[in-house]
């Protein structure tokens, strides 16, 4: 049992120790009868940019916890019950064969982590490089253009999410949230990030992070193979019977399909194999880049460089007169755009930001929806058919070699190009041509995009009439298709086929993936025994 207290906030003048001393006013009682005082939340209000303040929930205990809060009429106190977690049930059916994940992503790698932790000692394949060599061969790409199809920003140990901001933010409400937080802190990243409001881990904390846990599974019996690409399925009877990996056959009853997004010819072979698959929307879009200091100016006003701050971030949306969705996405803050293609000849960009989040620009995805009646054909995959169309003009319109067009956002709102740069200087390499990116994309995207830049205009001041640099072309927000699945995370048309995660159409970014991949374990877990 303890005391929990919400709404309890510190100008930014004020240090953050001053808030036991606060917690205890607010009980009427001493700093020195709190026993134990621990932070759950920490948000920023800078709503009001004159009078800027950090909001904190708090935990504590004390003698006579329930007297206390029982004299106090405010709804911000009260007592919190001691939470006993349940344990997982484990099942009784045994297995022919050890559990295989297709995928080191945060579904893959969260999901063969639980299955390792219980005794399922599960294989994990991975088609790209393990983290320490996958960041040498993109490093190369950025500099070289010269592309891995198999190990890339898309491909390898911790997913497309490794080269990213690392949010951690999500609308889902799910206990697992808090659990993959803590694990994250566990190898590696931060503390702050189990109570911060918008927890990032940054890609320099991600690469440690996803190490660490490889490590783990590999102490509790489980195998990864890295450079092992999943190339067929082996079905008798509507059952799995095995898979196919760089040519071997390798038995197998249980598989967690966690590819991510991007695996664009796993989609082609399962749909040969007759796994329902149902298209789905997205959006498309561009990269925006300003400024840092721009946003920190509007978002806190005259404390825009005070040290308690971090480097600011935001979130914009607007309802297009053709009724899409305009909105910024994976927004990152002091960061870079980065070059994130996975096939040749097709350009796609993606932004990444290090814990510190300390370069020069802020750079958001501003991406429009697009669905069905966008797509031609017939295709469950018609979608992602859509995707490769504009990737290859953005690549064609960059020039090749995967240098990427870019734009001016006032330019792109007048139909004009220009030839230099302004203050902003664009962070994508291998290089950038300046072009019209309305040759690269869809023109009802270029519509809606333009209406959301007229707007976004009075919610930040310069966003469209300043610097900005557009980069083409963002194709990759979510997943184009879904693998339909029943109440047990299977296959509605192959038993032992657990799709899972973003790439199956059922999650989108880091949390949300990692969750997925926990529940799909458990399913497994509550049906089969563990592997003696």
């Amino acid at each position: 049992m303890a005391i929990r207290i919400n709404n309890l906030s510190i100008n930014i003048d004020e240090s953050i120790d001053e808030l036991k001393n606060k917690a205890a006013k607010k009980l009427k009682i001493s700093e020195k009868d709190i026993k134990r005082f621990k932070i759950l939340r920490e948000s920023l209000d800078a709503r009001r940019k004159n009078n800027i303040r950090f909001n904190y929930s708090v935990e504590l205990t004390c003698d006579g916890e329930r007297k206390i809060v029982s004299k106090i009429r405010d709804g911000n106190i009260k007592i919190e019950e001691e939470v006993v977690e349940e344990k997982l049930v484990l099942g009784t059916k045994k297995m022919k064969y050890r559990p295989i994940v297709v995928g080191m992503g945060p579904a893959g790698m969260f999901a063969g982590l639980l299955l390792a932790e219980n005794g399922y000692r599960p294989i994990i394949i991975e088609r790209g490089q393990k983290v320490e060599d996958r960041t040498k061969t993109v490093d190369e790409f950025w500099k070289s253009g010269k592309l891995n199809l198999e190990s890339n920003i898309q491909f390898g140990e911790g997913g497309a999410g490794t080269f990213s901001d690392g949010k951690l933010t999500t609308r889902i409400k799910d206990e697992r949230c808090q659990f993959i937080l803590k694990v994250f802190a566990k190898y590696g990243a931060p503390e702050e990030i189990i109570y911060n409001g918008k927890p990032h881990l940054g890609t320099d904390n991600l690469k440690i992070i996803v190490k660490n846990i490889r490590n783990r599974i590999l102490e509790l019996g489980g195998d990864i193979l890295f450079d092992s690409k999943l190339d067929n399925l082996i079905i008798e009877h509507k059952k799995l019977k095995a898979v196919l990996v760089n040519g071997n056959e390798i038995g197998c009853d249980n598989l967690i399909l966690a590819i991510g997004h991007s695996a664009r010819d796993t989609y082609e072979m399962i749909l040969k194999k007759d796994v329902v698959v149902e298209p789905k929307a997205f959006a498309i879009g561009v990269r925006v880049e300003h400024s840092q200091h721009m946003i920190n100016v509007n978002q806190y006003g005259k404390f825009a460089d005070h040290p308690k701050l971090k480097t600011a971030d935001y979130r914009l949306a607007y309802n297009s007169k053709e009724g899409r969705g305009v909105y910024s996405f994976c927004m990152c803050p002091g960061g870079e755009v980065i070059a994130a293609a996975s096939e040749e000849n097709r350009l796609v960009t993606n932004g990444m930001s290090y814990y510190k989040r300390d370069f020069e620009n802020a750079n958001s995805a501003v991406v429009v929806t697009v669905g069905e009646k966008d797509f031609e054909g017939n295709s469950p995959l018609k979608g992602m058919e859509f995707q490769r169309h504009y990737e290859n003009l953005a690549y064609k319109l960059g020039g090749g070699n995967y240098a990427a067009p870019v734009q001016l956002i006032k330019d792109f709102l007048n139909d004009t190009v220009s030839n230099k740069v302004g203050e902003v200087k664009p962070t994508y390499k291998p290089g950038y041509e300046f072009r019209d990116l309305r040759k690269c994309l869809p023109s009802a995207v270029s519509s809606a995009l333009k209406e959301g830049f007229i707007d976004f205009e009075k919610k930040i001041k310069g966003f469209s009439k300043g610097d900005g640099v557009m980069t083409a072309i963002e194709s990759r927000t979510s997943s184009p298709i879904r693998m339909m699945r029943n109440s047990n995370f299977e296959s509605v048309s192959l038993e032992g086929l657990y799709p899972c995660g973003e790439g199956a159409g059922f999650a989108g970014g880091i949390i949300s993936a990692a969750v997925d991949g926990l529940k799909t374990a458990e399913s497994i877990i509550q049906k089969y025994s563990p592997l003696l």
